[in-house]
């Protein structure tokens, strides 16, 4: 049966996908409109390449903040401190990766920088948990022969002066992981222990896809004391340790559940500096940020969206019935020519052209939207047999992915949420538009794609359904990857390394107890904060806390000194509160933050009111 207008009537599993050729018509008519356009498409610009296991460990360790560790360049830094906040089980993973590229350095007959004894100690006081001989799955599903070399199961980062930072609050509440609340608070890694002894069978998320249920589960989100925080509310430099730590999780995770995580080799690309078609989103960034500064989003590509959103969304086939080829490359070389000097004619763009170009636009990104050394572990998790395990890896990869792309796949599955929610009139379930969508994602260049490549991205839909369904959760960043950043952060604070440098920090410190000792008696008890807010009338105010004190309750009560609702304050930007400081680099707080349990965590946080960048 036909699954064209309507919603299938059991969309595959990720167990079995796809089920038929009919099944997949949307997915394979979409597969060769992209052959057709596809002869229009100019060269491949990208050189692929394969690369040995060393290089491939190096650009591991190099993008999970640890190149020291390859380069011989240690010393009191970054690399060491991050090594220091690491589970057993992630610190074992880094050992593997150490470990694999001094062997294959061996095997070269050259000598490492470093060995790897020198980077890990095997003292009796840290075990890990062995990991069972499971023969891993490579991400076309196949089962392969792991190239990792297994090391002794007693590893311990060799960095003894950094230790830990003990939370005195955890990030969310204790709770368990039920059917229908994703747990937060714990590594992913920890949680998949049945997997890790080779017993599949025992584990109850993946007994869960064995119903065939063709629903797929609802998660809710927790409801943390600290409160939730989305990409947007942290800053980029706690991003970009985020981004350290989701690596090496997911590499940890993945080992885990028996399937081994590869890397596509960074690209060498010629790609286009200006225009629009073929142009990196970066390229595209600075462009669009010459004249509309703060701009996260090709301004290109929010307009498709945009025309979309006016003409289509009620539009029966919509994303599925393709324009004509001729005017699409007709509107595209006018768009080439006139959309930065504002001469282009969007009157003239059908819904199906718009749809067409936005289409066009991914294919053709020299990087692809979920980057190339990415793509492979997005693949893999199509092997993963558990919903829950599924999303899970989505989750952390959606933290690896650098913000333009980021920001961009978030616009277009905000846009395709859109269309998923007007399915009764446009036709398209959120099974037909995953179909329509997963080849433009998963395959790029247009004729150059293999048809391996084609097939082989058929079961990307049903991670294209995830990513559309579980947006909300997938950009809400996990408690345990906060509390990872708040120790990274205090163990990379080091001591004054001279004397100059430390009768410096004498003489701040002087001058902070000074400015205590002429501030205010209430500042000074246990639980007051004192809030700034620069931009309005007060300026400054002393809260005392309690265990029911919420974010929200210090912005309405700015608000109401400062007269918010009167005519003249109605136009204000709305302010948050914002922690920013101490072991956490900013963070934009949920209105239901419990602001004790943040001060508990984080005491020497200042304490910020002021609107939001985004």
């Amino acid at each position: 049966m036909s699954s064209r207008g309507a919603r299938p009537s059991s969309p595959p599993s990720s167990l079995e996908r796809p089920a038929s050729q009919d099944s997949m018509e949307d997915y394979w008519s979409e597969v060769k409109n992209i052959e057709e356009d596809g002869e229009q498409v100019h060269e491949d610009l990208l050189e692929r390449g394969s690369m040995d296991e060393a290089e491939l460990e190096e650009a591991w360790l190099q993008e999970a903040g640890l190149s020291t560790l390859v380069s011989g360049e240690l010393g009191e830094g970054p690399a060491e401190a991050l090594l220091s906040t690491l589970t057993r089980s992630q610190a074992a993973m880094v050992k593997k990766r150490v470990d694999n590229y001094t062997l294959t350095m061996r095997k070269r007959n050259k000598q490492p920088a470093r060995h790897v004894q020198d980077v890990f100690s095997t003292p009796d006081t840290l075990l890990v948990d062995p990991i069972p001989p499971v023969s891993p799955k490579s991400p076309n599903g196949h089962m392969a022969s792991r190239c990792i070399h297994r090391t002794s199961s007693r590893v311990r980062p060799a960095f003894p002066s950094f230790s830990p930072v003990e939370r005195r609050v955890s990030e969310c509440p204790p709770s368990q992981d039920t059917s229908d609340t994703l747990s937060f608070e714990v590594p992913y890694s920890e949680g998949v222990t049945a997997h890790r002894r080779g017993r599949q069978g025992d584990c109850q998320d993946c007994q869960r896809i064995r119903r065939d249920d063709p629903d797929l589960p609802t998660f809710q989100l927790p409801r943390p004391k600290l409160g939730l925080t989305h990409i947007q509310d942290l800053s980029c430099a706690d991003m970009k340790k985020i981004g350290y730590i989701s690596l090496i999780e997911l590499t940890t995770f993945y080992d885990c559940l028996g399937i081994e995580l590869k890397r596509n080799r960074a690209a060498r690309s010629k790609a286009r500096e200006s225009g629009i078609f073929g142009v990196p989103l970066t390229t595209l960034l600075e462009n669009d940020q010459k004249k509309f500064p703060g701009s996260k989003v090709p301004l290109v590509f929010r307009k498709l969206l945009s025309k979309l959103e006016q003409t289509g969304l009620q539009t029966e086939g919509i994303l599925r019935v393709p324009g004509s080829a001729s005017r699409v490359k007709h509107l595209r070389q006018e768009l080439e020519q006139k959309f930065y000097e504002e001469r282009f004619d969007w009157e003239q763009v059908r819904h199906n052209d718009a749809a067409g170009l936005l289409k066009m636009f991914i294919r053709e990104l020299p990087y692809p939207l979920l980057t190339l050394q990415h793509l492979p572990a997005f693949a893999a998790a199509q092997s993963v047999s558990s919903p829950r395990h599924q999303i899970q890896a989505l989750h952390l990869l959606i933290m690896l992915l650098p913000e333009p792309n980021r920001d961009t796949l978030k616009a277009l599955l905000e846009f395709l949420r859109k269309v998923v929610a007007y399915e009764e009139k446009n036709r398209m379930s959120l099974w037909n538009v995953s179909m329509i969508v997963a080849p433009n994602l998963f395959t790029y260049r247009g004729k150059n794609a293999k048809q391996e490549e084609m097939q082989a991205a058929a079961g990307a839909a049903h991670l294209v359904r995830l990513l559309i369904t579980y947006q909300e959760l997938l950009w809400t960043v996990p408690c345990f990857l906060i509390s990872h950043v708040r120790k990274l952060n205090e163990a990379s604070k080091k001591p004054p390394s001279s004397e100059k440098t430390k009768r410096k920090l004498l003489m701040m410190r002087k001058r902070n107890a000074e400015k205590t000792e002429r501030s205010e008696l209430t500042d000074l008890r246990e639980g007051v904060i004192r809030v700034h807010a620069p931009l309005q009338a007060k300026i400054s105010m002393a809260i005392q806390l309690d265990n029911e004190t919420k974010a929200k309750d210090v912005m309405a009560r700015f608000d109401y000194e400062n007269g918010r609702g009167t005519r003249s304050t109605s136009q204000r930007p709305v302010q948050y509160l914002f922690e920013v400081g101490g072991n956490i680099g900013e963070r934009c707080l949920d209105p239901e933050t419990h602001l004790l349990d943040v001060y508990h965590v984080n005491p020497h946080c200042e304490w910020l009111l002021k609107p939001t960048t985004t």
